[in-house]
């Protein structure tokens, strides 16, 4: 059988490894990391591995439309993802010799536009990239952190909140670094990552993609700070640049919790947030970060509410906060125009796609949001009906009697009132068991 690692390639040949010898992409690669031993090219075998993978499924991370890539990349996205063609091998052989650029002279005449969305070409080389390095990071990360993990979500970091605040921890560091993303700085980061990966030249590729030119018309300048926005290894690099700043939470036994950038401590005294917040804001000084003045504040959560990853807690309650209402309600009204002339049919199966997602994600609000949702909701729908009848203005009225509940209940319309109240059933069917059996 073949090896499935294939040689690197020279100037006129290359490879594909089997796509039936493909090894879990999640494995430890130990020999990455500091010491390996002479082993300086296996990182890079490993990201001509990721891009054949690529290339042997014949599809990419952008969808077949074109829809987020970068104008210049369009016209030629079938050609880059070809598994037939020799355009992948090219694009590892550019890595290898450090010829890799992310858009032609020539494309930025094509497209005189602010380039910052990455091409199909920084898609795939970022994401073998990323498949190889983070296993050897996910080791070294905290517990306490969430964002862009593998098998971590927001869900979890509001969990742990939860259990924190039951627990009696009611005072609350509420922190938000300011413009985090695009602060973040190279040569800091780079110092970090040479921690923990010894091959130089997979460095020079990753510090590379950081120092891209960006194009503004038809000049472009050079970024000494931030992580590219829409690139594949931004999140894992936010997250190895706070990993010193989750660590000296956990060495200080502070309850941290963060997502990302976003991120709340958890206290059980004012006297200990105090201290916690003193702790971040020197961090934040020396690491090159801003916090920000005005959003950065101890909460006590017995008697003050704070936002976190959508949610408002307030007083032991969540609910969605107001930001988070605001973006549902406008999605909502762009569906529901009273002059948009589309039967009432779909624009409710299109309301329903947008209510169940929203639903996902907030179900676990108190149960009074749900009923004002759905009211609005019917109120918008008798506006577009009434219209129809030669009526002017909102659903009111004789409307109600007009037009029953029951009415867009037969026509299928999603509510969450109900759905908070099926998820409320199925949770107390789980737990009667467990009960039972204490």
């Amino acid at each position: 059988m073949r090896n499935r690692w294939s040689d690197l390639p020279n100037q006129n040949t290359f490879v594909f490894s089997e796509l039936s010898l493909f090894p879990d992409i999640r494995q430890p690669l130990a020999y990455l990391c500091d010491g390996c031993g002479g082993k300086i090219g296996q990182q890079l075998r490993e990201i001509q591995f990721h891009i054949d993978l690529v290339a042997a499924a014949g599809a990419g991370h952008a969808s077949q439309d074109g829809g987020g890539l970068a104008a210049a990349d369009r016209p030629h996205k079938q050609e880059v993802l070809s598994p037939q063609g020799n355009t992948l091998h090219f694009l590892f052989r550019q890595v290898i010799i450090h010829a890799y650029r992310r858009v032609s002279g020539e494309d930025i005449q094509r497209f005189p536009l602010v380039q910052t969305i990455p091409t199909v070409a920084d898609r795939i080389v970022q994401g073998a990239i990323r498949h190889v390095i983070e296993p050897i990071f996910e080791q070294q990360f905290a517990q306490h952190s969430y964002g862009f993990r593998p098998g971590r979500g927001c869900k979890d970091a509001l969990r742990r909140v939860d259990q924190l605040l039951q627990s009696g921890y009611e005072y609350v560091v509420d922190a938000d670094l300011k413009s985090y993303f695009d602060t973040i700085p190279h040569d800091r980061l780079m110092q970090e990552m040479q921690k923990s990966i010894s091959d130089g030249r997979l460095l020079k590729v990753i510090e590379s993609f950081l120092h891209a030119n960006i194009m503004d018309g038809l000049s472009s300048w050079k970024p000494t700070s931030g992580a590219p926005q829409g690139a594949v290894l931004s999140p894992l690099l936010s997250n190895i640049y706070l990993n010193a700043l989750d660590h000296l939470m956990v060495k200080h036994g502070m309850e941290m919790v963060r997502y990302a950038d976003d991120f709340v401590i958890l206290c059980r005294s004012a006297q200990e947030a105090q201290r916690a917040l003193e702790m971040v804001q020197a961090w934040t000084a020396e690491a090159g970060l801003t916090l920000h003045p005005e959003k950065t504040r101890i909460v006590h959560a017995a008697t003050e509410s704070f936002d976190f990853l959508g949610y408002r807690f307030n007083k032991g309650i969540k609910y969605p906060r107001p930001k988070s209402l605001m973006k549902l309600r406008d999605a909502i009204r762009e569906k529901t125009r009273r002059t948009h002339g589309q039967q009432l049919e779909v624009s409710i199966s299109s309301i329903n796609r947008v209510l169940r997602g929203w639903f996902g994600y907030f179900q676990h609000s108190y149960r009074t949001t749900f009923k004002t949702i759905d009211s609005w909701i019917r109120m918008r729908l008798r506006s577009i009906l009434r219209k129809r009848r030669g009526g002017r203005g909102r659903g009111r009225g004789r409307d109600h009697q007009r037009w029953l509940n029951a009415y867009f209940k037969d026509l299928g319309l999603y509510s969450l009132v109900e759905a908070h109240r099926l998820a409320c059933e199925s949770l107390k069917r789980v737990q009667r068991p467990e009960s039972r059996m204490r």
